[in-house]
Parts: C-alpha cells; sequence; structure tokens
C-alpha cells in the first residue's frame, strides 16, 4: 500500500497472500471487483509481478467463471484457476451496509481499483471515482466496460457480442461463410493487457505528480485497435475487408498447405524468404516469373501461386519440410495442438508452465521475462472468502466489529 497514505499499514508478505517483498510492483494494492476473464486476467498479471490483489467477490457464488465448467481440477473450474492466482478473496455482499463499509475501507487503502460492473452500478454503490477520490486522491480507477459509458452504457460486454459487432468475425473464417469466432475470448485477453497498459501509466504519472485519475478501456475500442492492418485498410483505403480462411488479405504465401501427412503452414514475409522457398521445393524458375517476383505479384496471383507450390509441398511430410525450410530461413510449421504447443515451448526453454506445487494444478506462466524483479507464484488460486477474516482485521477494529456483527468475520 502506498507509504504517502496516513495511517496505511504495509501489505503483508504472508503465506496467505499479499505483497511480495522484491516484486515489481511490491507495495502496489489493487481492489479487485473484476470478475470473469479481461479483469482478473489483468490483476493476475499484475499480482504476478508483485501487487497485492485483493479480489471483492459474492458471497455463496464468487466470481461467475467459479461455475464455469467442465473441465474442473481438484474439484475447482480450471477457468476460474487460471486467471486468479496469487490473490486474496474476501467476500462482501454490497448491498449490505457492514459490507459496503469494509469494501469502502479496502478502496481508501487501495492504490489502484479494477471493476468490470455496467456502467452505474459502482455510482449505486457510492463506489464511483468521483465518491472514492475525495478520501483517496492517489488511487488509480479502472474501468472495464463493454461498449463504453455513454450511449453503449446499456449493452451487455460479453465477449462473443463483441467479436461479432465489432467485426472480428467478419474477418475470420472461410470466405462466404456465417464467420467465426476465435477460439479463445481475445478480446477479453487484450482489453485486460490494455487495462494494465493503462493502469501502469497512471501509476507512473502519479509517482511523479501524486494525482490518481480515472482509466478507461471497453472491449469495442480495445478490439478495433487490435484489428490493426485491418482496421487501418478500412480508415486509409477505404476498404471492408472480409474473411479469407487462412490467408492473409497482404501478404502472398501466408497460408496453409497440405504436406504429405497434415497442415502446414507457410508465412512467407519478403522475396528472399521466397526465392529460398522456391529453391527447396525444386522450382527456382517461380522466384523470376513476373507473376510472383514481388509480393504484391504474388498477392495479385494468389491462386496460380498456390497452384505451384501444393504439389512439392504434399510430397514431403510437415516435419520434414519444417526442419528443411526453418534451416533455410522460411518460416512455416506445422499446426500443433495445444499439448504440442506446450511441448514445443518447453523445448525451445519458454519455460511456459508454473510448477504445480507453486500455484495449484495447471497454471500457464507469465509471459514477460524481467532479469530483476522477475514474475513469483505465491499462492494457488483463493478459495472464496478465504481471506475475508485476515482482511476484515487489518482494516482496523471498527470494521471488523461491523462485520463480524453481520457474521462476516
Amino acid at each position: 500500500m502506498r507509504a504517502d497514505h496516513p495511517g496505511t499499514p504495509e501489505a503483508p508478505a504472508t503465506p496467505e497472500g499479499g505483497a511480495l517483498s522484491g516484486g515489481a510492483l511490491s507495495g502496489i494494492v489493487v481492489a479487485d471487483f473484476g470478475r470473469v476473464l479481461a479483469g482478473p486476467y489483468m490483476t493476475m498479471l499484475l499480482a504476478d509481478l508483485g501487487a497485492d490483489v485483493i479480489k471483492i467477490e459474492r458471497p455463496g457464488s464468487g466470481d461467475d467463471t467459479r461455475a464455469w465448467g467442465p473441465p474442473f481440477a481438484d474439484g475447482e473450474a480450471t477457468y476460474f484457476l487460471g486467471v486468479n492466482r496469487n490473490k486474496r478473496s474476501v467476500a462482501l455482499d454490497l448491498t449490505d451496509p457492514g459490507d459496503l463499509a469494509a469494501a469502502r475501507a479496502i478502496v481508501d487503502r487501495a492504490d489502484v481499483l479494477v471493476e468490470n460492473f455496467r456502467p452505474g452500478t459502482m455510482e449505486k454503490l457510492g463506489l464511483a471515482y468521483e465518491d472514492v477520490r475525495a478520501t483517496n486522491p492517489g488511487l488509480v480507477y479502472c474501468s472495464v466496460t463493454g461498449f463504453g459509458t455513454a450511449e453503449g452504457a446499456h449493452l451487455p460486454g460479453y465477449d462473443l457480442l463483441v467479436q461479432a459487432m465489432g467485426g472480428l468475425m467478419s474477418v475470420t473464417g472461410e470466405p462466404g461463410g456465417q464467420g467465426t469466432k476465435a477460439g479463445v475470448a481475445l478480446v477479453d485477453v487484450i482489453t485486460g493487457l490494455h487495462a494494465g497498459l493503462g493502469i501502469l501509466a497512471a501509476l507512473r504519472h502519479r509517482e511523479r505528480t501524486g494525482e490518481g485519475q480515472r482509466v478507461e478501456v471497453s472491449l469495442l475500442g480495445s478490439l478495433l485497435s487490435a484489428l490493426t492492418n485491418q482496421a487501418s485498410a478500412h480508415l486509409g483505403a477505404g476498404v471492408v475487408p472480409r474473411a479469407m480462411g487462412n490467408r492473409h488479405p497482404s501478404i502472398a504465401p501466408y497460408e496453409v498447405f497440405e504436406a504429405q501427412d497434415r497442415p502446414l503452414v507457410l508465412a512467407v514475409g519478403n522475396d528472399r524468404q521466397f526465392r529460398a522457398l522456391c529453391e527447396r521445393l525444386g522450382r527456382p524458375g517461380l522466384a523470376d516469373d513476373p507473376r510472383f517476383v514481388t509480393n504484391t505479384a504474388r498477392v495479385a496471383h494468389r491462386d496460380e501461386l498456390v497452384a505451384a507450390l501444393a504439389g512439392p509441398l504434399a510430397a514431403r511430410t510437415a516435419d520434414s519440410w519444417f526442419e528443411e525450410l526453418t534451416g533455410a530461413g522460411v518460416p512455416c510449421g506445422p499446426i500443433n495442438d495445444l499439448a504440442a504447443a506446450f511441448d514445443l515451448a518447453d523445448r525451445l526453454g519458454l519455460a511456459p508452465r508454473v510448477p504445480e506445487s507453486a500455484a495449484g494444478p495447471g497454471q500457464v506462466a507469465h509471459p514477460i521475462r524481467l532479469d530483476a524483479t522477475p514474475p513469483a507464484y505465491r499462492t494457488a488460486p483463493p478459495r472464496l472468502g478465504e481471506h475475508t477474516e485476515g482482511l476484515l482485521a487489518e482494516l482496523g477494529p471498527a470494521v471488523h466489529r461491523r462485520a463480524a456483527a453481520n457474521g462476516r468475520a
């Protein structure tokens, strides 16, 4: 917790959770009202880096994802387990005056607040930014919404809806199809990353000025930003991109081919790589063919190019091509399932798995490596309300007595 906040105790470095001594974000306390994916994923990444994340959940049911199974591991939904390690869980009924007072006490001592309720909910609870900054002016207050807080405030922020309404499904899937969602709630993940970046920028501003601020991130805004080249094609050239299956609108060959035994991806991004590909396929003349000599020409004659490459590629196995083409500097690889993907990361020394004894079963490692302040895995995802009593005791006798009278401690 902030050293400049009067009367604020230091966040404990205890086996039950709390701040990590030496972590890059050690001393930063996050009041986490986030649910489901975007908020919890982001706050878990902050927790891995040393922040003390206090997850405030509904008594009885908690975060919706606690019930999102199968699959389960040790009786817990793996969806919840995947985004909630290194946190403390406090069960508070925000419609109860005593519990709401406890939540407000947590917020008053926090550096960061994260919430993704429907717009207007925090205002009804008396926890709006305008309410809490009066007593905690240094607070960084992050709101994650589906479609913003103005005309889109009434729209529910579900990832699938945003993939559909935000255009991602229109460019995903086979040509002429109905549109296909990504195989993971990608918009939630991207939004969580944007929210985390905004929080870190706001903390840096507070470090210089002592002032907190509000950070607002929407699923729709994050998706439109993440559409990058597709969005730029529309805004800059008036193009309305459509689904092209596994093809790329601006690069060729950049798609899936059938090898002898299974599919193989080619991702040829320049003329040098294309010439090396042609040589390895035994068709060096293709690199000098006017239809294929430049990337622009290859895109314009994509069907002829694919026909010329398909036969040679089908003559050998995907693994054989992977070894030879990669050695020649041609980007390619097979389509792996998740088991093979993790095995690949293991072989490459990326250490993609958290040791089970550190944070519970089946945890993906933090993707950022820091030499001086590396991510750490202190505790498994918490049981619902696991840290309620200890946290209320930290808040002081008055809050603890009131919560105890309401049966919360």
